[in-house]
């Protein structure tokens, strides 16, 4: 879903860039892909995990390895922003990490710092999440 054309569209559309897409990938329940601007790449990554205590416990791996910087509410059940402005969101027995961190300068019309960027894609995902 994160890599899918319906998906690419939507986050071009809020973000008034089209991005190219590199191939997605799939291992140890991963399933990831980059999306190549001029400024950088961004990669979109979901692990599917299979229960509660291993959904809360990636959840916590990556606020610690990725350094959690701010609490988000109202996205998710649960998210956060990175300290180079990556957004981690958990969602069922999902985690979404959007990674901004190969992004360098503002991307889009108007421009979008790399932080609002990730939430903006985030809250893109999340509706795709949702049916919308």
């Amino acid at each position: 879903m994160v890599c899918a054309p319906k998906a690419a569209a939507e986050i071009a559309q809020v973000m008034g860039a089209k991005a190219d897409l590199a191939p997605p990938t799939w291992a140890d329940h991963l399933y990831s892909c980059g999306y190549r601007y001029r400024e950088g790449t961004m990669v979109l990554s979901i692990k599917e995990l299979s229960s509660w205590s291993q959904t809360y416990g990636y959840f916590g791996r990556l606020a610690r390895t990725l350094h959690e910087t701010t609490p988000i509410t109202r996205l998710g059940q649960g998210a956060f922003i990175t300290r180079d402005g990556s957004v981690v969101v958990r969602k069922d027995w999902k985690i979404l990490l959007v990674d901004i961190s190969g992004v360098r300068g503002e991307v889009g019309s108007p421009p979008k710092p790399p932080g609002e960027l990730a939430i903006y894609v985030a809250q893109v995902i999340l509706g795709c999440w949702a049916g919308d």
